[in-house]
């Protein structure tokens, strides 16, 4: 008999979310239960979160969430910082020892404003402004990585099990109006603190469960538009490509949807909607390298909202659930039972099929 350590587990990774309809904000030790009954879905190789709401006293500042694996970086990077920025304020993040977490580097973050006249001698808006700053510290800085960067949001991550790195980062402390939350279980990419999830750029966070088979095509198309993949595994390709499509493209989330879980072809010629027929085949034939092949479940986090999508054939298990303002999103059932018993209208979202969840009037 195999040993359970020698056992692969194929669907492994566990990915979960929460959002409340109002905007009422949520404590973050309830996302961080809800990996406790998917646990065996990690291997302690990675886990994290990400929440948004959180920064209400700096949500006009882009907050920069860094480590810094070589501590002796973190100077020539608040050079770059201040040259571009106007620093709000900059702090060590508060963690908590945990005997299962280990090897941790420098954890800071800074709260930030691009400085007007950078912008205007740039000449570019804001986001791209910030975008590129974290590609250049990302690339250009060895031992620094940028892995937060959006507005009155954070992304908290490590090489750990979920409910630990929760632990680690005293996550009760936190509330928010929606949250996402990953397990990593990786095979064929290293175990490292930049390596865990979520993924982000700006306000967009990505939790992902799956293979990408078509990483190397899609990683080429999107490093011509300026975006750098560094961080050592394939799902960071994913949100450089949401944030092409809708932030650079224009792209509404069923477009961006349709584009990297595109309908087969056969598929498209079977629908009836002759508009929706003529934009499917616009799509495809556009962006036909932004195509995700592969297993794969995904969460996007954006500011208002969360979007949950499957890959077409649908190779990995995704659940929703229902009760009062609250939208639940996990792997597993028992997940969305663990931060609401009583949830109502538990189903599982067809193939190719996003699901999106936007706050009420704006009350984020």
């Amino acid at each position: 008999m195999y040993k359970e350590c020698q056992i692969r587990i194929p669907s492994g990774c566990a990915i979960a979310a929460v959002i409340s309809r109002k905007g009422e904000k949520m404590p973050g030790n309830l996302i961080k239960e809800a990996m406790v009954p998917m646990h065996e879905r990690s291997n302690g190789l990675g886990g994290g979160f990400a929440g948004y709401g959180i920064y209400p006293e700096y949500r006009d500042f882009y907050a920069f969430h860094l480590f810094y694996i070589d501590r002796s970086i973190r100077k020539d990077c608040e050079t770059f910082l201040k040259e571009h920025f106007e620093i709000i304020k900059a702090e060590v993040i508060p963690t908590r020892k945990i005997p299962s977490i280990t090897n941790e580097p420098e954890i800071w973050r800074y709260f930030l404003s691009p400085l007007t006249f950078m912008l205007k001698s740039l000449q570019l808006d804001e986001k791209e402004f910030v975008a590129r700053a974290v590609m250049h510290i990302n690339t250009g800085m060895n031992g620094a990585y940028v892995f937060s960067s959006g507005k009155n949001m954070g992304t908290f991550k490590a090489v750990g099990y979920p409910e630990d790195v929760g632990d680690f980062y005293r996550l009760e402390e936190y509330e928010g109006y929606a949250w996402t939350a990953h397990g990593r279980y990786p095979t064929n990419t290293p175990g490292w603190w930049g390596g865990a999830h979520p993924f982000t750029l700006l306000d967009y966070s990505v939790v992902h469960n799956g293979e990408i088979s078509s990483y190397d095509a899609n990683r080429r198309f999107i490093e011509m538009f300026g975006y750098k993949c560094t961080l050592m595994t394939d799902t960071e390709v994913i949100t450089y490509i949401l944030d092409h499509l809708l932030r650079v493209q224009g792209l509404t989330l069923r477009e961006a949807a349709s584009v990297i879980a595109a309908p087969f072809w056969s598929t498209i010629e079977r629908e009836k909607d002759i508009s929706l027929r003529e934009k499917y085949t616009y799509l495809r034939m556009l962006f036909p390298s932004l195509l995700i092949t592969g297993p794969f479940s995904i969460i996007l986090g954006f500011t208002g909202g969360l979007m949950a999508l499957n890959d077409r054939l649908k190779l990995r298990s995704m659940v929703i659930g229902e009760k009062d303002d609250r939208v639940f999103i996990a792997s597993e059932e028992a997940a969305i039972r663990k931060m609401e018993p009583d949830v109502r209208n538990v189903r599982a979202p067809e193939g190719g099929e996003p699901v999106i969840i936007k706050v009420e009037n704006g009350a984020y």
